[in-house]
């Protein structure tokens, strides 16, 4: 350890006296030897591999190159003798004889001469030229012979040729052994004009040394050799140079010397011999080849080397040298900016460990200064987030700001009260498909493109239809600021709610229109009691005033105008003509000294006033018992169940607070439960007051499987203490239907809270409930089905009728408000029950297109029909 503590400080007063271009250079030479080194041991080796490895591969190439040379010059061979066979003279020589196939057979042989019949195709092609060639009838007898040399036709072949050398559909090509000797027979058949098989060509080549020359032509004996194996006993058939590899030696005589590579000839299995072609490579050329392989990898390695050494010494001394000049601008710098005391530095010597401790304090107070000014600018960022904040919560517009892909990225409070949705909900979406309708989004790309162009100028406004989540929309003005970053483009929207100002500007169109296009009669009388404006409906009342537009008023007409001037307050008249009776309203415009007149015939209502007025009392008294009495147990059965939730929940919530085991996320769930249960009450509320209203009920496309999903949730509370998992079996495709979601999910939440409560009346291990929805011919099905005590068969039949119920202190109105809700929605709901197994409530509605626009409410029956829609 003492060692170690002694030897540092001598090292570093060592290596500071030597200059960085010194060191870069030793550097640079023991790096370079390493490397050698270690190349050395690990190149040598790959690189033996890798030869070795291509040196396979080059050996099976030339092997198969030689052997697809060898089958190519078969081929050709197999070629010429279909010419031959298929040759004008020789058809005309076969075609005029006649072959007796009783009488004995003895060859004609052409010895000294070619026959007349037989052109000389195979010198033409610079083939082989061939031993023999056989002229055959059809059954395969020896007809004719021409013998180019002296050795005579093999005995085999002498009189018969085999019927296994014969083929009349292709030509038959073969390499067979007759004794010592290796041929080439090829044949084929040869047929007239007609087609008529009148004989056989059959040709045999000599397989020798000339052979497997001509085959492998320019292939170099020397550093390559073709032979012909016999694959049963190992032994030479034939070779390219017989002297060289004379025949019969055996292959492992050869292995020594050669590279031996062994491929057997499938094509010819039709012959009696098992032949083998080999590929003889020299051992002396692969020993070369590897010599220079090596002697090369051992040069460029050597070049690498020298390289690096050069080149590393080159960079380091270059970085050195620049790195001195970069820390002595450094130094003068710092002290400059920061004050620092610049060290001194000498023509010779290590200038990097001078500046080290330097370095170090520099690095420091850099540290110091630049947390100091992210302070600071954290403190900045706070101001002008918090400004920022304050301005978007204080704005009485609407302020969204979208991103260079329109993406919203910022939503203030007024845009969520403009749009009626959360921020959390619109961050991320695009604001030309949720917000805008398809109507207006090419004029909102206009003014985004707009604003791309204005620089600083004023701004660009429009005016266009916005598009809330419920599909209402609402006229809109838009104005857009381009805020172009160094990599970044958003975009701010000023939205302002014009609604009430284009309500305005229709009202007063309307009211400039109103009056000459009113059916009563509208005049408008001036203080003194002229007549400075009267509509056409007026023409019954200035008759019986004998007075026309200019004119005055008669006197005790003129005096009620005064009164209504004086008093400031509406005066009603009538005016009883012959046929014919008026209500006049005298409405005074004090501030500009006119009274309107504004008449309306009542003469049809005084005369049913009289008939209906007996009625009238009986009549309204009927009707506001039915509507009440309706209103009534609606109520209570829309109410009862989000109720029962709400307090589920929050007793659940109160007992597990109690207890000290509530977590928070769970009752933070509960609470949401609670929340979202309280919302549908309001909802119920909304709805029943839109019920009496007589609006019709508002319907839009959903996915029925999201309902149930949503009523199970419903139910979670419920299904706990019933000890009842709620088993889903949902089609795996959305199924698009049209209605309205609160009353359908009353349906469900009914259909569903009767299982689970006939469900408490069976042990627990035996309650099993299950919601199904599918598909079938258009329709929609839910399937409701348990494991209760079933249902009489005798019930079924009244079950969906008002007032019939099996539970106690039941209405016996949720399935007759259910069926009602149904068959508004043009569907159907039936019971199925098995007594003692469980029961089974199907209910269908019609299939709806996918992409069906969410459109105005329904023209549906009005929904005094079905007041309520809970259980």
């Amino acid at each position: 350890m003492w060692v170690r503590i002694a030897i540092k400080p001598f090292l570093f007063r060592l290596l500071r006296r030597v200059p960085m271009p010194w060191i870069a250079i030793i550097v640079g030479l023991v790096a370079g030897l390493g490397v050698w080194g270690i190349l050395d041991q690990v190149q040598s080796q790959q690189v033996d591999k890798i030869f070795g490895q291509e040196l396979q591969v080059r050996l099976d190439l030339r092997a198969r190159e030689s052997l697809i040379r060898f089958d190519r010059y078969l081929s050709n061979h197999a070629a010429t003798t279909r010419l031959l066979a298929n040759h004008r003279r020789l058809s005309e020589y076969l075609e005029p004889l006649f072959w007796s196939e009783d009488e004995a057979v003895t060859p004609v042989v052409y010895k000294d001469f070619r026959p007349n019949w037989l052109p000389d195709f195979f010198d033409r092609d610079a083939l082989t030229p061939p031993s023999q060639v056989l002229l055959t009838d059809p059954q395969g007898r020896v007809r004719e012979i021409f013998q180019a040399g002296e050795d005579p036709v093999p005995p085999e072949l002498a009189t018969q040729v085999p019927a296994s050398f014969l083929d009349s559909r292709e030509v038959r090509s073969v390499i067979e052994r007759f004794g010592e000797r290796l041929s080439l027979l090829t044949s084929d058949a040869v047929e007239d004009a007609g087609g008529y098989n009148m004989g056989y060509l059959v040709v045999l080549v000599p397989v020798n040394d000339a052979f497997l020359a001509a085959s492998q032509r320019g292939l170099d004996v020397g550093r390559a050799a073709v032979a012909l194996i016999d694959s049963d006993d190992q032994h030479i058939l034939a070779s390219i140079d017989s002297r060289t590899m004379p025949p019969g030696s055996s292959l492992a005589d050869w292995n020594a010397i050669y590279v031996i590579t062994s491929q057997s000839l499938p094509e010819y299995e039709g012959s009696d011999s098992n032949l083998l072609f080999a590929t003889f490579v020299p051992h002396a050329s692969v020993e070369k080849m590897s010599r220079h392989v090596r002697i090369f990898e051992r040069r460029q390695r050597f070049i690498a080397a020298a390289v690096f050494i050069v080149v590393f010494t080159a960079v380091i001394y270059l970085v050195s040298s620049r790195l001195n000049k970069v820390l002595k601008r450094m130094t003068r710098f710092s002290q400059r900016a920061l004050g620092i005391a610049e060290p001194g530095f000498h023509r010779d010597g290590n200038q990097l460990l001078l500046l080290e401790e330097w370095i170090q304090h520099f690095t420091q107070l850099v540290l110091t200064a630049r947390e100091e000014m992210s302070r600071k600018h954290q403190a900045e960022m706070r101001e002008s987030e918090a400004l920022k904040a304050a301005m978007m919560e204080a704005s009485l517009d609407a302020i969204v700001t979208l991103d260079h892909g329109g993406r919203v990225i910022e939503f203030n409070p007024a845009a969520e009260r403009l749009f009626g949705l959360e921020r959390q909900e619109a961050l991320g979406a695009v604001f030309a498909e949720h917000f805008l309708p398809d109507v207006t989004r090419a004029a909102f790309k206009r003014l985004l493109d707009r604003s791309q162009h204005l620089h600083r100028e004023p701004l660009g406004r429009g005016e266009l239809l916005a598009l809330r989540p419920d599909g209402s929309e609402i006229p809109v003005e838009i104005s857009i600021v381009l805020i172009e970053l160094e990599d970044e483009r958003f975009y701010t929207l000023y939205i302002h709610n014009i609604s009430s100002r284009k309500r305005a500007e229709q009202e007063i169109k309307n009211l400039a229109r109103f009056a000459s296009e009113s059916p009563n009669p509208i005049l408008r009388v001036t203080a003194e009691g002229l007549i400075v404006y009267a509509n056409n409906a007026s023409r019954p009342l200035l008759l019986a005033w004998e007075a026309e537009a200019g004119d005055r008023l008669p006197e005790d007409w003129r005096s009620e105008v005064a009164r209504a001037l004086e008093t400031g307050q509406p005066l009603e008249q009538e005016l009883d003509l012959p046929d014919q009776v008026y209500s006049l309203l005298f409405a005074p415009i004090r501030d500009l000294g006119y009274v309107n007149i504004y008449a309306r015939d009542i003469t049809a209502v005084r005369r049913a006033e009289q008939e209906s007025r007996q009625h009238q009392a009986e009549l309204v008294h009927v009707c506001r018992l039915s509507t009440m009495g309706e209103v009534a147990t609606g109520m209570a059965h829309e109410l009862n169940q989000p109720l029962s939730a709400i307090v589920n929940y929050a007793n659940g919530c109160s007992r597990r607070l109690q207890s000290g085991l509530g977590q928070t996320d769970e009752l933070i769930g509960a609470m949401r439960q609670i929340a979202a249960q309280a919302q549908r009450a309001g909802e119920i509320i909304r709805r029943l007051r839109a019920l009496v209203g007589k609006q019709p009920p508002l319907r839009a496309q959903t996915d029925l499987n999201h309902l149930v999903r949503e009523v199970c949730s419903f139910l979670e509370f419920e299904t706990n203490r019933v000890g009842v998992q709620i088993e889903l079996a949902l089609a795996p495709e959305d199924i698009p239907v049209r209605v309205d979601l609160v009353q359908i999910e009353q349906v469900l939440l009914n259909l569903a809270g009767n299982a689970l409560d006939a469900l408490e009346e069976r042990p627990e291990d035996q309650r099993h409930l299950c919601i199904r929805t599918t598909t079938d011919n258009g329709e929609a099905r839910v399937v409701v089905e348990d494991s209760g005590p079933g249902i009489a068969s005798e019930r079924i039949l009244s079950l969906f009728d008002a007032f019939v119920t099996t539970k106690e202190g039941g209405m016996g109105m949720g399935l007759a408000i259910s069926q009602t809700i149904i068959e508004n929605h043009e569907g159907r709901i039936w019971a199925e029950s098995v007594l003692g197994q469980g029961s089974s409530f199907h209910v269908t509605l019609p299939l709806s297109a996918p992409n069906e626009e969410v459109g105005e409410p329904d023209e549906t029956p009005d929904a005094s029909c079905c007041p309520l829609t809970d259980h």
